[in-house]
């Protein structure tokens, strides 16, 4: 009798990726170092600042890819192709806070992202609304939690866009310069042809990569925009 030994699936894959061509962030060597920690039980991760990763071969080695505090215009042409085909196929993207800070005159990235990034006023406490207490990135988050960061106003309302879901915005009176006239998104997720995509605002300091609930946020985020958590790719 042949003893059957049952096939332990391999991890789902996932890309930090972090270049930046216009300002950088002293965060970003914290980001990365956290987030290879909270999802190493779980995933396969890849960190770099190499464009040349986006190619189709390459990136089919990966479910998710995660734009860490990029800024600036980080793809050509043909990396930004392979990009849009590892969405559009069923990839999944997590972009954190400056993410939205990137790639201006890429509509398609535009649409991704959800929301391009505006300006900010000074780093403060704020409170946040949990939108979305059963999404995976919100899990144990309460109804109002109040954290410190650097809190974009973005050029759009990313509530206005059709598919999108709001998880988590800011109380505009609980900090100075909201600049969203009271309706304040800063976290949020949608579809994107086969693929799904999830943006946080949060992720400036790098005290924020050592919060617990910060922590637990992006897991969820990659989750999520994995199918790893709920119904969808798997």
């Amino acid at each position: 009798m042949v003893l059957q030994v049952p096939t332990v699936p391999a991890k789902a894959g996932v890309l930090i990726f972090s270049k930046t061509a216009g300002f950088r962030h002293d965060s970003i060597e914290t980001g990365v170092a956290a987030m290879k920690e909270v999802l190493a039980p779980t995933y396969m991760v890849d960190a770099t600042e190499d464009a040349a990763a986006f190619t189709p071969t390459n990136l089919e080695r990966f479910r998710v890819v995660v734009f860490l505090n990029t800024t600036g215009d980080v793809l050509d042409d043909a990396q930004q192709m392979a990009f849009e085909r590892f969405i559009e196929d069923g990839g999944g993207y997590v972009g954190v806070h400056s993410a939205s800070d990137t790639e201006y005159d890429w509509p398609w990235y535009g649409r991704l992202v959800g929301a391009y990034f505006k300006t900010h006023p000074a780093i403060q406490e704020a409170v946040i609304r949990n939108e979305s207490k059963d999404h995976p990135s919100m899990a144990g988050w309460p109804a109002e939690l109040k954290r410190t960061d650097e809190w974009y106003v973005y050029r759009t309302n990313p509530r206005s866009v059709k598919g999108m879901m709001i998880l988590a915005s800011l109380d505009e009176s609980s900090y100075t310069g909201g600049g969203m006239d009271g309706d304040h998104p800063t976290t949020w997720c949608h579809e994107v042809g086969k693929g799904r995509a999830w943006y946080t605002g949060g992720g400036h300091t790098k005290e924020s990569f050592a919060e617990p609930l910060f922590r637990s946020h992006l897991k969820g985020g990659v989750d999520w925009a994995c199918r790893c958590a709920g119904p969808g790719r798997g």
